[in-house]
């Protein structure tokens, strides 16, 4: 008697098992990214450093080389943000004086309340079915209303290599902001995160590769092999201004090629033969 029921209850946990097991969806094995770590950057002497420039760049995700930042499965953004709500990444206030200099630290709490809206709306009782009763619906951060990046970096020549080089600073997502009536109010900058406390998340996670699903990097890799298109929106410069304070339309795309066009021309400049 005892053997029957046995084989009974596992007959009816069977199909349980079986929905258990883990589905091969490729005839390979992929990597675990899971323990992956950045590599480390060479050792740069500021004796070899012969010139250097900071520039500040927008990544925009509507622009076709850069879909991968807006992949609905995982996009930037919430793999970002949820480091910074769990406390694994300081974040830095945007709001303050030279903010991509991270001189304030953003508190978790406020963190966590960046985009979140509580809306309130009346419903009718399930009860009597006459009368209203008001709701408040929590509304969490939608992650596409951050269609763009803010990139600090630093392009300097290496008299050693006798090349330029390029190092990310930082980055910020930029969020849509609206109105309570839903009108576009403009963008916001979230908060300044420092890329080299953000080099080790990203690392480990896998960006879509929309050339060749078999070929795997990692966020990390996109930003090292620089696989994203951007524009110049300000370099350093005696008055701290964007280009957009100088400059609008298409004056302000050129003053942008421009700055891009003097970093190649003074790589050749500095060239040693």
């Amino acid at each position: 008697m005892e053997i029957s029921k046995i084989i009974s209850v596992f007959l009816f946990l069977f199909p349980a098992f079986l929905l258990a097991q883990e589905v091969e969806q490729l005839p390979w094995q992929q990597r675990d990214r899971k323990d992956m770590k950045p590599l480390d950057y060479e050792y740069v002497r500021e004796a070899d450093v012969m010139w250097s420039k900071n520039i500040w760049r927008m990544i925009d995700t509507r622009q076709k080389m850069n879909q991968p930042f807006a992949y609905p499965q995982k996009p930037l953004i919430q793999i970002i943000h949820e480091a910074a709500k769990r406390g694994d990444l300081a974040v830095y206030d945007p709001v303050v004086e030279n903010a991509d200099q991270f001189k304030k630290v953003m508190r978790q709490q406020e963190v966590i309340h960046i985009g979140v809206k509580d809306d309130t709306t009346f419903q009718t009782n399930v009860m009597d079915g006459e009368t209203e009763e008001q709701v408040i619906i929590h509304n969490e951060l939608s992650w596409d209303k951050i269609k763009k990046f803010r990139i600090k970096e630093v392009w300097f020549f290496d008299d050693k290599l006798s090349a330029m080089r390029v190092r990310i600073l930082a980055i910020a997502p930029v969020m849509e902001d609206y109105d309570a009536n839903g009108n576009y109010r403009g963008d916001m900058t979230m908060y300044w995160v420092p890329y080299a406390s953000l080099r080790e998340i990203l690392a480990k996670e896998e960006v879509f590769n929309p050339q060749n699903d078999w070929q795997h990097y990692s966020w990390e890799d996109l930003f090292e092999m620089r696989k994203f298109e951007s524009y110049v929106y300000k370099e350093s410069n005696v008055h701290d201004r964007t280009i957009s304070e100088y400059a609008s339309g298409v004056d302000a795309q050129l003053e942008s090629d421009r700055v891009k066009q003097n970093i190649f021309e003074m790589e050749h400049d500095l060239w040693e033969y």
